[in-house]
This record gives C-alpha cells, sequence and structure tokens, in this order.
C-alpha cells in the first residue's frame, strides 16, 4: 500500500516522503480500514517535527516515530474485521481519531490502509462525504470535551471563543451556539463571515481589537491561541466565570521549547484550586460516547464540517506547511 513515512523527526519536506509499504493486519479488536480521506491538524505537525521535545518521552519516540507513518485521524470503508470485534461490520463506512488519549504521535493514518481499535470508529453519517467526516474527529472531540465538560456551557450564557477561525474553534462556535449559548467569535478579519456564517452572533478581529479591553465580560472565554496572560483574559471575564485553555502554542512559535503549551498551561493548572475561574481538570463521557455525540449532532444539522482546502496523499509536506501558516478556515484534508 501507499502510505505517507517519516523516519525522524524535523521540517516535513525533508522527513516525509511517500512510499510502498506492507498493508497492517487487523489483530484481537480492531478493524482494517480502506481509508479514503484523512486530515492534518496541530497535533501531526508536532508529532513529524519533533517539538516539543516533551514529546519525544511521552511514547513519540526519542531519536525517531516509533510509528512511521503519520496521521491520527480518518474516515474510510471496514474491509476485515478482526477477532473479538462486534461492530463496525465489513462495509461501513466510518471516522474517527486512531490515537490513545495523547495526540502528540503518529498514528497511522495517512495511509490507504490502517489497523484501527474498532472502539474508537464510528459511522459516517449519511450526510458526509469521507472528507468531511476526515474533517471531524480531533477538533469536534476538542471542541466538545471543552466546552462541555470544562466549560459547562448553559444555554443563555455569553461564550468568547478566541481562535474561532481555525480547526478547534469552528467547531466551538458552533457547538456553544447547539447549547445555546450566545457566541463571540475572535480571529483575524478574513475568517469572520465565514464565521458569522456557521452561527456567530457577535465577531472581533483580533488584528483591530482587543477583546479583553471592550468592556464585555462572558460567562466563558475559550482560548484556543492566546499569549495573553490570565490577569489580561480575566477582565474580559464574570466574577463567576470560566476559562477554558486549549493551549495551541502556533506551530512552536509561542511554546515553550521542551515543554510547549504545558509550560504555559501546567502552572496555570496549579492555581486552579485557588482561582475559581480556571476549572481544573473535568473528567466526562467516554470517547465513544463522544463520538456518539458528534454523530448526532452531524445528522441534524446543528454541526458541520468545514473544509479550507484539500490535498493528495504526495502532498501532505505542503498541507502541513499550508497549515503552519495559520491561514487555513477550518480544517485541511487529505484524499487518499
Amino acid at each position: 500500500m501507499r502510505a505517507v513515512v517519516q523516519d525522524k523527526y524535523g521540517e516535513p519536506a525533508d522527513v516525509l516522503s511517500v512510499r510502498d509499504v506492507p498493508r497492517p493486519v487487523a489483530g484481537p479488536g480492531e478493524v482494517l480500514v480502506r481509508v479514503h480521506a484523512s486530515s492534518v491538524h496541530a497535533d501531526v505537525w508536532h508529532a513529524v517535527s519533533g517539538q516539543p521535545y516533551v514529546l519525544r518521552l511521552m511514547g513519540s519516540g526519542v531519536r525517531a516515530p516509533k510509528i512511521g507513518v503519520p496521521g491520527t485521524d480518518l474516515a474510510g470503508v471496514v474491509e476485515l474485521v478482526g477477532s473479538g470485534v462486534r461492530g463496525p461490520d465489513i462495509g461501513d463506512r466510518v471516522f474517527g481519531e486512531v490515537t490513545p488519549t495523547n495526540q502528540w504521535r503518529n498514528g497511522g493514518a495517512l495511509a490507504q490502509y490502517a489497523a484501527v481499535p474498532a472502539d474508537r470508529l464510528a459511522r459516517i453519517p449519511d450526510v458526509l462525504s469521507f472528507e468531511a467526516a476526515a474533517a471531524v474527529p480531533t477538533p469536534a472531540l476538542i471542541a466538545l470535551m471543552n466546552l462541555r465538560d470544562e466549560g459547562r456551557v448553559r444555554a443563555g450564557q455569553r461564550v468568547l471563543v478566541n481562535g474561532a477561525g481555525g480547526g478547534v474553534g469552528v467547531y466551538a462556535v458552533q457547538m456553544a451556539k447547539a447549547f445555546g449559548a450566545e457566541v463571540t467569535a475572535v480571529d483575524a478579519g478574513p475568517k469572520l463571515p465565514m464565521l458569522t456564517e456557521l452561527g456567530a452572533d457577535h465577531v472581533i478581529d483580533y488584528t483591530q481589537y482587543d477583546f479583553t479591553q471592550m468592556g464585555q465580560r462572558y460567562d466563558i472565554v475559550l482560548d484556543v491561541v492566546s499569549q495573553l496572560p490570565f490577569a489580561r483574559i480575566r477582565q474580559a471575564l464574570e466574577p463567576d466565570g470560566t476559562f477554558v485553555l486549549i493551549g495551541h502554542d502556533q506551530y512552536g512559535q509561542s511554546g515553550h521549547r521542551w515543554l510547549g503549551s504545558m509550560g504555559r498551561m501546567l502552572p496555570l493548572l496549579a492555581t486552579a484550586p485557588f482561582r475559581r475561574q480556571i476549572p481544573g481538570i473535568r473528567s466526562g463521557p467516554s470517547r465513544q460516547a463522544n463520538m456518539a455525540t458528534l454523530v448526532e449532532m452531524l445528522t441534524d444539522g446543528r454541526l458541520r464540517p468545514v473544509v479550507d482546502r484539500t490535498f493528495a496523499l504526495e502532498d501532505v509536506p505542503a498541507a502541513i506547511s499550508y497549515l503552519a501558516s495559520g491561514h487555513a478556515v477550518g480544517r485541511v484534508v487529505i484524499s487518499i
């Protein structure tokens, strides 16, 4: 089969190539998926570049990736079923996030075939193409868990999404609206019309205005990209509001070299017991339950994927470079 292969860490154009590799075998509890589409996101960039360095100690591989094929999200058709699998079935169209909880590692999704634990997949709603489905798993799961579980969003609340035009942000805007919130979306000017189309009640061009200095307070600030200190953020929070930090480090530009965004997130979490506006870590439903929620929202139209561009498998380095430019609106998808 054809697959994107990575032998070492570095710039995507230097370390990625498309090669013929053996087709994986579905083991117990796994299914073999003929992959029709995948996508790239910030964690794929981290796993390819090997930055921040702590990811190498978190299972990715110290000197080189343990898994040679990048990619975490896929959409395709089940071709074979391993022992002990009770679903999905052969012929089912499926999508999902194939890695365990830690996304800072390769998952084998950027290939024509992938062997995936069956419980990490869900059936694709009939209304979605493979490319649209591949744009969903990681960013939509992040948005759902952080809004519903960390933020505990409720109808009638005022929610601000900072970095609303990226992969996570476009889902956060839609979900906040679906949960009944009044939504303010913050991003660069060219992305604002699309955010209004997705349901944002208000939009702010961060190149022109600082939302922390506008006199408006919010019940939840969901911060995907900000480098602002919490002392500034809290000026835009209600006294009993909630600050939720996703921790995107702009592809290494704003994060700690060794810890990445964890260099900001860990000290912030350490203060959670003393600041009611910082929730700490709150548990939520399982990934299977979360994927079922996404399927329901996609089926009834409360959620729709946003695909910026689609690249071929051979053009994955260019796709990752485009992603890292910051110009993408929504998701960058790979057609396989």
